[in-house]
């Protein structure tokens, strides 16, 4: 009977736990990926993209959702929010591990909305970090990385106009809201990688 008390209360309070999460926001080309694998390195969180995540699942032989996910990041245009968060929380749950950077997301209000229906109660949102980068700049990085072989389809001046239509209307107000609630921690993203990461590194210290 103690045993069966102890094994609940301990499953309790596992369920009680919640994920810790930093909302890693920008431009395409902005570098969140580059960051993002330097925190992963020096301070063992989780790297989580929603961009690849969505790939992945596309990827994916017989996938159910690859077909609608395929057309929306051929179009630049935004994948259902319940797909996305399904997609996270599978991630989350397989790492078994506490602290996640969620790279890419929430892109708009939709995803925002969705996201704290999904994973409101399951999430403790840490901050957003936000890297600002001029439009010119981020549109040569991604074309240079294309041409050097990224393997990523949208990284084409179409797809890129599109994206950046997408960032600008859409992502940027929720960028905004979070910054209301004084949850935004800028960073100048021109600078050399290793001079940015510098800055980075106090916000997890």
């Amino acid at each position: 009977m103690v045993v069966s008390w102890v094994s609940r209360t301990v499953h309790s309070l596992v369920m009680a736990a919640k994920y810790n999460v930093v909302f890693v926001l920008g431009g395409p080309g902005a570098g969140k990926g580059t960051q993002c694998a330097k925190i992963v390195e020096k301070f063992g969180y989780v790297h989580l993209s929603a961009g690849d995540l969505l790939r992945e699942e596309r990827a994916k032989s017989g996938s159910e959702y690859g077909e609608l996910i395929d057309g929306h990041i051929k179009n630049g245009t935004i994948v259902p929010v319940e797909i996305t968060c399904r997609l996270l929380e599978r991630a989350m749950k397989n790492s078994e591990k506490n602290d996640f950077l969620i790279d890419g997301f929430p892109r708009n209000k939709n995803n925002y909305e969705g996201w704290n229906k999904e994973m409101g109660d399951k999430t403790d949102l840490k901050f957003v970090l936000f890297f600002t980068c001029p439009l010119e700049v981020c549109t040569q990085r991604c074309l240079d990385r294309g041409a050097a072989g990224s393997g990523r389809t949208d990284d084409n001046i179409e797809s890129l106009k599109k994206r950046f239509d997408t960032y600008m209307n859409a992502t940027m107000p929720i960028i905004e809201h979070y910054e209301s609630k004084g949850l935004v921690r800028t960073i100048d993203a021109t600078r050399d990688v290793d001079e940015i990461f510098d800055e980075v590194s106090k916000l997890f210290a």
